[in-house]
């Protein structure tokens, strides 16, 4: 077949599917397709990973510095809608994250410029009364009564909170506003905070499912959360975001939407006032279920306001396992590798406050020359004062044949200060002195006392200082160590060790962490587990209140193994009973952008490429899919008395569901083909004479159930395998249609068929 011909045909065939479904027109009018493809472009991860499946015919607009100007192609998708074809069928496949984070921005991107149109008049608000009044809703449910207007009977948000909608506001100018309404008290100013916080998370949520389901992604789990943690000062004029080009034009730049990104708030004291004033957070900690029900929960992170000089931590939580996420110096992607480079980190923060500012309070307290060393040797240095006092005073007692009298002046001069100590021999008589130089000794011995009461004073006023200041310097360090605790509690105590290999992380417990979708995965379990996602502002210093803010937007939904296969083929009950024969095409006209792209992978030597087979037995419905059942119990026949009854029996979905197989082809890191099949539990009835195959079924405890279905996944693999080369025959040029043949045949050729324990080379099935 010539080559041209070969090129229309698979032309053809890629694009039979796309004119029946694969536009995208659900829910989204002309001007949201042409923002969504705005969005998707100008994002580098959406790009990546949904980039390839919009297809715009119309013409490309260039800025003078050759980039493409997509506000000029906007313009040209809203006049002419038909030049931008969606290919949902395809991004439906994509992961369900990176669908959340798309449609998330065009949430925002709407609630924006329905705010805007609130602040406006009434005629811009027409247009999006439907929108607005859905908001409203949710603000009506948290707002105090004194932020409510009541106007014909019925209870409106007051108009004076128009401002506070403005998403380009700080959270510091919002509670500078929020003041001068004068409310009674700052527990209303923080539930009118809070209600719109609430409004605007409630709001973008539904709608971002709504968009979410618009483009073919299923979920019966969502939760979409948007969350800041700062100290509230940084976030003005982000929705009026500009570009310029290098000629200094202004050009339209997406909004960064980081104003409507809320913070948790606390009220608290105010330095030498009694007053609470309202303040945001420097963290955020967000409670959360997994979703059960044997599957995955998938949690995706989108960072915004993200700032190069201080790195971004988010961790998750669960059962007292730690998975702390750090942003990179380079990009604003997260991952579990904490390395970072100038610029601040949590960690070094913590790092401050154990090693150098606890550290050093605990030396200064109790370290060899700290102030338990001073006080205790400024006590010793009063207690050999004293006793100098109370021999001195004998002395001079001595001197005047007598105890020292209370009108001497050196005991005037001390009495104020400490207690007279009499010495025990005072009521002995000394001689009685007479000569001149007794009168220069007694002069003497009295400057002697003077001082050493002088000395003595001093040390218990040294003494008292330095008891003070250890005092001081305990409270301190303790403040200092409830501050290191909150640190280390928020960062996690215990944290989960991973394994890496080209950006996907698998952690000690299997959850795993995909830096190029920024997806971290619970594995399914049957029951909800609760866990915690933190999010951390790196403060300006370990004693700082001031921290740079740090927006994030996160998704939870529910991810069945596989999901995101880029083909996805599912056999319900094809093969009659007791056979592998099978008639099916696998690979359907829907299928085509998939076979492409697998096509291209196969065409790049480097990229890893295996097939794995699966002779899975007897199948267990786990509520949501057929797994493998691990102890089956089979069954002699379906139930019922008759043949006619067992026959009813056999097609009941409890069991029909159970004869499934599967196919899947991951095209990630490397080419994975995958397939899988299953019987239901009714004892088969087929024939093995093969000797080798009825020694491995006795060693290894095989079924019949067990044999069968690696008869059919060998079966599905042989078939695939002479679609594949004739599609590649016929739609590649015949270099590249070789290189793809040898590729799959060289593997197809090692392929073996795993049967519980155990496998078997395709060749002997």
């Amino acid at each position: 077949m010539p080559h041209m011909l070969k090129k229309i045909l698979f032309l053809a065939f890629v694009l039979s599917s796309f004119t029946s479904n694969s536009q995208v027109n659900e829910g989204l009018t002309a001007e949201e397709r042409a923002y969504l493809f705005h969005i998707v472009k100008k994002s580098p991860i959406l790009d990546n990973s949904l980039g390839r499946y919009f297809d715009y015919k119309g013409e490309i607009i260039n800025l003078p510095n050759k980039q493409i100007n997509y506000d000029s192609v906007e313009l040209i998708i809203i006049n002419q809608p038909e030049l931008l074809i969606i290919r949902k069928e395809e991004i439906s496949k994509s992961s369900k994250g990176i669908l959340a984070e798309a449609a998330n921005k065009m949430a925002l991107w709407e609630l924006n410029k329905v705010l805007l149109a609130k602040r406006g008049s009434e005629k811009d608000l027409a247009q999006y009364s439907t929108q607005y009044t859905a908001f409203e809703e949710y603000l009506m449910e948290k707002l105090p009564a004194v932020a409510l207007k009541e106007k014909d009977g019925i209870s409106k948000p007051s108009p004076k909170l128009d401002n506070l909608l403005n998403p380009s506001l700080s959270f510091l100018d919002k509670v500078a506003f929020i003041e001068t309404l004068r409310f009674k008290s700052p527990d209303e100013e923080k539930q009118t905070v809070d209600a719109i916080s609430y409004a605007v998370n409630k709001y973008v949520e539904k709608r971002t499912l709504e968009i979410f389901h618009g483009l073919g992604g299923k979920s019966t789990d969502f939760s979409n959360i948007l969350v800041a943690a700062g100290d509230g000062s940084s976030t003005s004029g982000m929705l009026d975001e500009r570009e310029k080009d290098e000629k200094g034009r202004w050009n339209k730049g997406l909004p960064k939407a980081v104003g409507f990104f809320p913070y948790q708030t606390r009220l608290v004291a105010e330095e030498k006032k009694k007053e609470l004033k309202l303040e945001s957070m420097t963290y955020a900690i967000i409670d959360e279920k997994t979703v059960g029900k044997n599957q995955h929960t998938n949690l995706h992170f989108d960072v915004w306001g993200y700032n190069t000089e201080k790195q971004t931590t988010v961790v998750i939580e669960k059962n007292g396992l730690s998975y702390p996420l750090f942003g990179s110096g380079d990009t604003r992607f997260l991952s579990p590798d904490s390395s970072f480079s100038n610029g601040t980190t949590f960690m070094a923060i913590i790092k401050d406050l154990e090693s150098n500012k606890i550290a050093k309070l605990n030396d200064m307290i109790y370290g060899k020359k700290g102030f338990d060393y001073w006080i205790d040797y400024n006590k010793k240095k009063k207690d050999e004062t004293e006793l100098k006092i109370e021999k001195n005073e004998y002395e001079y007692s001595a001197l005047h044949n007598q105890s020292m009298g209370t009108d001497n002046k050196s005991v005037k001069k001390t009495k104020k200060s400490k207690k007279h100590i009499t010495h025990p021999d005072a009521d002995k008589s000394p001689p009685v002195l007479t000569n001149y130089s007794d009168k220069k000794d007694k002069k003497k011995s009295e400057g002697s006392i003077v001082g050493l009461y002088d000395l003595f004073e001093a040390y218990k006023k040294k003494i008292a200082e330095l008891e003070k200041q250890k005092i001081e310097a305990i409270d301190l360090m303790a403040i200092y160590q409830q501050k290191l605790d909150l640190y280390k509690q928020l960062i996690g105590a215990r944290w989960a060790t991973y394994s890496e290999k080209d950006g996907f992380y698998t952690f000690q417990d299997s959850s795993t962490f995909d830096m190029l979708t920024q997806d971290f995965q619970f594995q399914a379990k049957p029951e909800n587990e609760d866990f915690e996602i933190r999010l951390l502002a790196i403060p300006e210093s370990s004693l700082s209140k001031n921290a740079d803010e740090v927006m994030l937007h996160i998704n939870k939904t529910e991810a069945k193994p596989n999901f995101d296969a880029r083909l996805q083929i599912e056999l319900n009950d094809i093969f009659a009973s007791d056979s592998w024969t099978i008639s099916n095409q696998l690979i359907r006209n829907n299928d085509s952008v998939a076979v492409r792209q697998f096509f291209e992978a196969m065409l790049d030597k480097k990229t890893p490429f295996s097939i794995i087979a699966r002779g899975q037995g007897v199948g267990k419905w786990d509520g949501t899919r057929t797994i493998k059942e691990l102890h089956p119990v089979e069954l002699g026949s379906y139930p019922g008395t008759s043949s006619e009854e067992q026959q009813k029996s056999r097609q009941d979905a409890t069991f029909q569901r159970l004869r499934v197989s599967e196919i899947f082809i991951q095209l990630n890191r490397s080419i994975l083909v995958e397939i899988n099949s299953y019987t239901d539990p009714v004892s088969s009835s087929i024939t093995v004479t093969n000797a080798d195959q009825l020694a491995l079924m006795k060693q290894y405890k095989l079924s019949k159930n067990d044999l069968l279905s690696a008869y059919r996944s060998a079966e599905i693999l042989r078939k695939l395998k002479t679609e594949v080369n004739y599609l590649a025959g016929t739609f590649l040029g015949r270099e590249e249609a070789g290189i793809v043949i040898d590729r799959f045949n060289k593997e197809f050729a090692k392929a073996r068929i795993s049967i519980g324990a155990t496998s078997i080379k395709l060749s002997e099935l």
